[in-house]
């Protein structure tokens, strides 16, 4: 017998004998991608979780309630949002947007355009007969994903997706 008959000899021999190659019994990690988002919308974690993973999270990511609070409170855009109150979210008919004296000394502008058209529905300066609170009605608008923008007197904006239902 040639090589190659005693190959396919002993191929046939072990598939009708019902040899298997079993697996090694490696554990296979279970997990998957998260994403978390705030009540405005805003994604505020994308990473993998694992959960039995030796050492946590697989993702290079760590969540922010992970994170120390000195890295939250370094960024001066989420300070400024701290002053800021804006409710209901998501909003069915008047929107409410109040901030306290502290912001009112950085706002110059509010104003909010609807996100898929780009086209402002309302802008308004920050007075001081404004009384640091603009109301909005947004009965008459469509439903979906507005942006809320505070342009501020150093000349940076910042911004929220506001839902309307």
């Amino acid at each position: 017998m040639g090589k190659r008959q005693l190959l396919l000899t002993l191929g046939l021999c072990c598939g009708l004998l019902g040899a298997q190659i079993k697996p090694t019994g490696i554990p296979q990690p279970t997990g998957g991608n998260v994403f978390r988002y705030d009540d405005a919308g805003n994604q505020v974690f994308r990473g993998y979780v694992c959960s039995n993973c030796p050492m946590g999270n697989k993702g290079g990511e760590t969540e922010p309630s992970a994170q120390p609070e000195a890295t939250a409170s370094s960024n001066p855009d989420e300070d400024l949002w701290s002053e800021i109150q804006v409710y209901p979210v998501p909003v069915r008919d008047i929107l409410t947007i109040a901030w306290t004296d502290l912001a009112d000394q950085l706002i110059d502008e509010v104003g909010m355009y609807e996100q898929n058209t780009v086209h402002w529905k309302f802008q308004q300066k920050n007075l001081p007969n404004l009384n640091r609170q603009v109301q909005v009605d947004m009965t008459h608008y469509y439903m979906g994903v507005y942006v809320l923008t505070f342009q501020l007197k150093d000349g940076r904006t910042i911004s929220r997706n506001i839902i309307k239902l």
